[in-house]
């Protein structure tokens, strides 16, 4: 930092209890400091609340911040708890049961009595439309039913839309006119399968479109209260968020389907710095929160998956 311009840098974890801030000052010092992320003797946002308080403690007159970033468990915690937006699901008629059935894993071999994980979506539209593999249209989408389903689907309470039509990549169509469908119907929340996880494969495909229109309005919730009391008491030139695959991502860009793992991502990759800083390849992360604990594997490099399983939601 020049003599002239003095700024910080904030890296913020927000769990379901508590909401951790580091500050790095002009002079590269460390600070943490640590808040309730739900006080009851203080209003407004924890972060904000947490980023304030340090620069009263430890700023000096005429300081900025020149960036936040921060990594969060609250769509993991609402998965978890089931606490998202009531969502329906409107899917090719004939596959309602789709994502129940799944793959037809059975979470424990010889369980006599399965217990299987609740379903993200609280109904099902079957929507009259039928593609083929190659993206043949063999049924028109019946606009008229599905209108008239997706009013009652509002009006009755749920918020988000996930469209799930079977071969939906080959012929995307159908999704996007059943997407203007549901805009119309009064949805806000509206995700469509060939958009947000364009992989071929019905429940993979499904189940991440149901958990994104399911955890990205909680999420945004969260995201824009920040957002605006940070703006509101200071100028932050760079706003990130980290998401589940370890990286970046501005506000815009930060739903459930890539926020999902935020905080678990923020300790793997923290604890891997950890290991190259003290030249200790091989690490075991344990990272116990109020509502979850997530435990990692690090040996000498982050893996990658393209898929994942988080309590029966296949992500």
């Amino acid at each position: 930092a020049s003599s002239r311009v003095r700024r910080w840098r904030f890296a913020i974890d927000r769990g379901g209890t508590f909401t951790d801030i580091v500050g790095w000052d002009p002079a590269g010092r460390v600070h943490a400091h640590k808040v309730l992320s739900q006080d009851p003797l203080h209003a407004g946002d924890a972060a904000v609340r947490g980023i304030d308080e340090l620069l009263a403690r430890y700023a000096s007159h005429g300081d900025t911040i020149d960036s936040v970033r921060l990594g969060t468990t609250v769509a993991t915690n609402a998965m978890l708890e089931r606490r998202g937006a009531p969502t329906v699901l409107v899917t090719t008629r004939g596959f309602a049961d789709a994502l129940r059935i799944g793959y037809q894993n059975r979470p424990d071999i010889f369980a006599r009595a399965i217990r299987l994980p609740a379903l993200l979506h609280a109904r099902v539209i079957e929507a009259s439309e039928r593609v083929d593999a190659d993206g043949r249209v063999l049924e028109p989408l019946d606009e008229p039913h599905l209108l008239e389903a997706l009013a009652d689907a509002q009006s009755s309470g749920l918020r988000g839309v996930a469209i799930v039509f079977l071969h939906g990549i080959q012929h995307p169509v159908h999704e996007r006119r059943a997407a203007a469908l549901a805009l119309q119907a009064g949805f806000t929340e509206i995700v469509t399968s060939h958009e947000a996880v364009p992989i071929v494969g019905l429940v993979a495909r499904g189940d991440s479109a149901v958990a994104d229109a399911y955890l990205s309005p909680v999420l945004a919730r969260h995201v824009a209260a920040f957002g605006r009391e940070l703006a509101t008491r200071h100028d932050v030139p760079q706003l990130m968020f980290m998401q589940s695959n370890g990286g970046l991502v501005d506000q815009d860009g930060f739903r459930g389907i890539n926020g999902v793992l935020s905080g678990p991502a923020g300790g793997v990759t923290g604890l891997a710095a950890v290991g190259r800083a003290s030249g200790r390849p091989r690490l075991i992360g344990f990272d116990m929160g109020g509502t979850s604990t997530d435990v990692s594997l690090y040996a000498g490099e982050l893996p990658r998956r393209y898929a994942t399983e988080i309590d029966g939601v296949r992500l």
